[in-house]
């Protein structure tokens, strides 16, 4: 079973504020990887899947893949709309703050104190559009700061003035600042986590490279997430992962174009160098079939399954960002094996 761990329950009250917006669920027990729920509600009248998806965390491009029969503009009075709220959690260790590009979407792991429960909180995020790629790797928060003033680099300034719309070279705090009221600044050089005065583009492929969260979302964040937090960006658009007995499979569209790798700067501290990735010229875009290929591998290294490859076929093809069943454990597998 998945727990949903709300914002309200009494067992996160230390940890969380009074504040409607966090998606903050439970940690799954050992050996399990799936989170949240998919929903099913009716749009207003004067909804669009913008409105909806910022009501229930959801960004741009994830609500529009899970409802693609829905006007996105005009959904219309009763319509029924899909909420992919359920997560297969990305691959790796479950610590600090992991950013998937190819899912639009940050996981933050808070360190549980006392006798509080392991949670996961995650949100919708804009990443760097194709000619100003987020770059992969390894870093972590080297500072946070509130209402920061932007001093926009001559590349984007250069931009703006071919565009007709000069920059200053310092934006100060306020409604035209792009930053919005937080910002947390990345050990790679020039990258931030930070607000946006743009909210209907969270969600998509937009900015200069840094990562945009909705204002609520980082206003909520930047208050639990301490500096020297670790942070992993990776670019993984299918993810499996174990729900008791069933294999999940999500699928999110690729990013087209393959990114630089970045590592942290030397500032780092030095207990974690060993914890580096070396620096590569690109990263080497694989099929999706290879991929899934190798997280079965990885994710039955212990555990048998049977896969339904038809199925996940059409799952990579639809990339819907909908966790479905597509695998079972094999029972008694070590058994079974000694008599075939």
């Amino acid at each position: 079973m998945n727990f949903r761990q709300t914002i309200f329950s009494i067992s996160a009250a230390m940890l969380l504020p009074a504040i409607a917006y966090a998606e903050v669920f439970q940690l799954p027990p050992a050996g399990n990887d799936v989170v949240g729920a998919v929903t099913v509600i009716r749009a207003r009248q004067d909804d669009t899947l913008v409105d909806i998806a910022r009501r229930h965390g959801l960004g741009y491009e994830e609500i529009i893949r899970a409802n693609p029969e829905v006007d996105s503009w005009l959904p219309g009075e009763g319509t029924e709309v899909v909420l992919p709220t359920r997560y297969v959690l990305p691959p790796g260790p479950r610590r600090g703050v992991i950013l998937n590009l190819a899912e639009y979407r940050i996981y933050y792991y808070p360190e549980p104190t006392g006798d509080e429960l392991g949670v996961v909180m995650t949100y919708p995020i804009s990443i760097g559009r194709m000619d100003w790629e987020t770059p992969l790797g390894r870093t972590r928060i080297i500072s946070k700061v509130r209402n920061p003033a932007w001093y926009p680099p001559a590349s984007v300034r250069a931009e703006h003035a071919a565009a007709g719309d000069p920059l200053p070279r310092i934006v100060p705090p306020g409604p035209k600042n792009p930053l919005g009221a937080y910002a947390m600044r990345l050990g790679i050089p020039g990258y931030l986590i930070h607000s946006t005065n743009r909210p209907a583009g969270v969600g998509m492929r937009v900015s200069h490279g840094c990562i945009r969260m909705l204002p609520e979302d980082i206003g909520f964040l930047f208050e639990k997430v301490d500096v020297n937090t670790p942070v992993r960006i990776i670019n993984e658009p299918i993810k499996l992962g174990w729900d008791g007995d069933q294999l999940i499979l999500e699928v999110h569209q690729a990013l087209e174009v393959a990114t630089p790798v970045s590592t942290e700067p030397a500032e780092s501290p030095a207990a974690e160098q060993a914890d580096e990735q070396p620096a590569e010229d690109a990263v080497v875009v694989k099929d999706s079939m290879t991929l899934l290929t190798e997280q079965f591998v990885a994710a039955t290294g212990s555990r048998q399954a049977e896969l339904d490859w038809e199925t996940a076929a059409m799952l990579l093809q639809h990339s819907s960002g909908i966790p479905t069943p597509v695998g079972q454990a094999i029972k008694n597998a070590a058994t079974s094996a000694a008599f075939d």
